[in-house]
């Protein structure tokens, strides 16, 4: 179930039942903020008081009792589950949905049993797919089962496919919701097939054989590109292939929509290569060029070592750098000892010609395939101009470092330049070389004569700016030395929300984000995540996102920009709070990117297509009104040249 910002044909196939109730607006201000009492509510839930909050579950106006309830979503606290279950009898409907949200949320089990009796007593059809769905993020091994075997109305299919998915994150068993998953794909809507493709796509261990015809059907037939690529994904990991060969190869060769024919590359790794490789090589030369760059990284993983020169020929004639390196590195890889330095050369000499620091990481990575370029990376880690470049050296050599073709011979050169690494300072060789060393398959607990640099590398750190770095070099201090994993440390409260910056935004407040690529409008969610949404402008209108770069895109995942550094590793010197609405990730959503909850600062994605792993989890303070094709063309590198509000 997803619940706000649909299609208008999902809003009215599901008669509403799966949209937010539109908030109440101040009575004379431009958002709903404009009441004291909702940026009281809001304050409080940005500072966690529980108790707090928990008064204003007894207000008898219905908007605060609402806003206290939703506001538990964000908060999360287990101690809230008894009065939350009373509230699930509330006499208003938007109360009652709010409340089995903010359940879902917490996703205690110890919240099924009301959730089930509530389902059970639910006339509102809006509020009983509400508590279906967390129903199932609360669900115990009998709940889910009871779902599964649930023969739901048409109505209730969206929501019963979706509470499937939630309790595809809590490692049951699902035997009998496969089942279930399989019928839904033969829905009449469109969510209920989302939903049941999504489960049997992403719930982690799940083996969606039993679901094949439906899944063969419905990649190849479904309305809907984002049903056909939650399909192709639940392909991926099929065990019984018989049959998917020439549907994979009709779904990559032929899809109209770039992203359903970027998942079907994931089938083929299933498959043997000979079968698979003339409709994998054609997908090199697709229109679209993350598609070409998934295909890339497939034949780099599967490709044989006879096609070591086919990989090299392909590399040199390739216009797009990302796919172009990532041949280059297959090629490296693939190549017989006596050709490998040749090829490294021609890849040294790539990067040496290069501008673009992002293109001379991809050229290290590929560079990373091969034990013996390690001096010529390890000399770029260090004295590289631009992070990126360092940040990426640094994780090829921890690439060559954990093949279990390592000559060991050269294990004492990449202990000293691990150390060199923590020793540095740098945010990001600190955490990625501290995570090497707690790697169990190297066996460095030997490696050096004490820990010192390790802990002095941790006092030089600052909270709760390098959270990041300091969470992976206090995980590896606590293994070094066999202790128990010390608690994360709590994100202090240093950036409560701006109300005066809020109360001068629209509720519909337009953001134009102009790149190198295009132009691209965003509307921010101010009266959902208020406190991420000012974050943001307080940015902008400072220029910060000014120049920066998109430095991480996963096709058909994110596009994500706003770190000051440039490889993902910066960060401001506060953090934000997390902010959770009754919100899903959809195409063009804009979310806050985090290293956990509570620990966000500036930086930002834009998703591709519907992502829901995501639901819950990060924040999401805007979504793309005007420009996603623009979004679907940007790449790493790509420049942010200017936010700035618009009308």
């Amino acid at each position: 179930m997803k619940k706000q910002l649909r299609t208008a044909a999902v809003l009215l196939l599901l008669a509403s039942a799966c949209r937010q109730p539109a908030q109440q607006s101040g009575a004379s201000g431009v958002n709903k903020f404009s009441d004291a009492t909702l940026r009281r509510i809001y304050t409080l839930q940005d500072e966690r008081k529980t108790q707090d909050l928990l008064t204003f579950l007894d207000r008898p106006e219905t908007m605060y009792r609402r806003e206290a309830a939703l506001a538990f979503g964000s908060v999360q606290d287990s101690t809230a589950i008894p009065a939350l279950s009373s509230l699930l009898q509330d006499f208003e409907a938007e109360v009652r949905k709010a409340t089995a949200y903010a359940l879902g949320q917490i996703g205690n089990a110890k919240a099924e049993p009301a959730l089930m009796e509530a389902y059970n007593q639910e006339q509102n059809v809006p509020v009983r797919a509400e508590i279906l769905e967390a129903w199932g993020k609360c669900a115990t091994q009998n709940g889910l089962d009871m779902i599964a075997r649930y023969t739901a109305q048409a109505n209730m299919e969206p929501a019963q496919a979706w509470a499937l998915y939630r309790a595809g994150q809590r490692k049951l068993n699902y035997t009998v919701a496969i089942t279930k998953a399989a019928a839904l794909l033969n829905s009449s809507q469109e969510e209920a097939r989302l939903g049941a493709s999504h489960f049997l796509g992403r719930t982690a261990k799940l083996d969606p054989s039993p679901a094949k015809a439906q899944l063969f059907k419905v990649v190849q037939q479904d309305p809907s590109a984002n049903v056909r690529m939650a399909a192709a994904l639940a392909l991926g990991k099929m065990t019984d292939t018989t049959g998917l060969v020439p549907v994979v190869t009709k779904v990559l060769t032929s899809d109209p929509d770039y992203r359903v024919r970027l998942n079907a590359v994931r089938p083929l790794y299933q498959l043997p290569y000979a079968a698979v490789q003339a409709s994998a090589w054609k997908a090199l030369t697709d229109a679209h060029p993350h598609v070409a760059l998934s295909a890339a990284e497939y034949l780099a993983g599967k490709a044989p070592a006879a096609d070591a020169g086919k990989l090299l020929e392909a590399a040199q004639k390739q216009t797009d750098w990302r796919v172009r390196a990532t041949l280059f590195g297959a090629a490296l890889a693939s190549a017989p000892a006596n050709q490998k330095n040749e090829i490294g050369q021609q890849i040294q000499q790539r990067f040496a010609k290069a501008s673009n620091p992002y293109e001379k990481s991809a050229l290290l990575t590929a560079l990373g395939k091969d034990q013996s370029q390690y001096p010529f990376i390890e000399q770029q880690v260090f004295q590289a101009k631009h992070p990126a470049i360092s940040t990426t050296g640094m994780d090829a050599l921890i690439s060559i470092r954990s093949q279990k073709n390592f000559d060991g011979t050269a294990a004492p050169a990449f202990n000293q330049l691990f150390k060199k690494a923590i020793e540095s300072g740098d945010v990001a060789l600190v955490g990625m070389a501290a995570g090497v060393l707690r790697n169990p398959d190297l066996t460095l607990k030997n490696a050096y004569p004490d820990f010192a640099f390790l802990t002095q590398a941790k006092a030089k750190l600052t909270l709760p700016r390098d959270i990041e770095t300091y969470l992976e070099v206090q995980k590896t201090l606590d293994y070094l030395q066999g202790e128990t994993s010390a608690p994360t440390p709590a994100t202090p409260f240093s950036h409560p929300i701006n109300w005066t910056l809020v109360n001068r935004l629209q509720k519909t407040q337009k953001a134009k984000l102009k790149t190198s690529k295009g132009e691209v409008t965003l509307e921010l969610l101010v009266e959902d995540a208020p406190g991420s949404v000012a974050n943001f402008v307080e940015l902008l209108e400072q220029g910060f996102f000014n120049g920066k770069n998109f430095h991480r895109v996963v096709p058909n995942f994110v596009a994500q920009g706003g770190c000051p550094r440039g490889d993902g590793w910066g960060s401001t010197d506060y953090a934000i709070r997390s902010e959770f609405a009754d919100l899903n990730y959809l195409e063009g959503y804009v979310g806050m990117a985090s290293a956990g909850k509570d620990t966000e600062s500036c930086q930002w994605f834009i998703t591709h297509s519907p992502t829901p792993h995501l639901d819950g989890k990060y924040t999401i303070f805007a979504r793309v009104i005007k420009g996603m094709d623009v979004v679907h063309q940007l790449n790493i590198g790509d420049t942010i040249e200017k936010v700035e509000l618009v009308r």
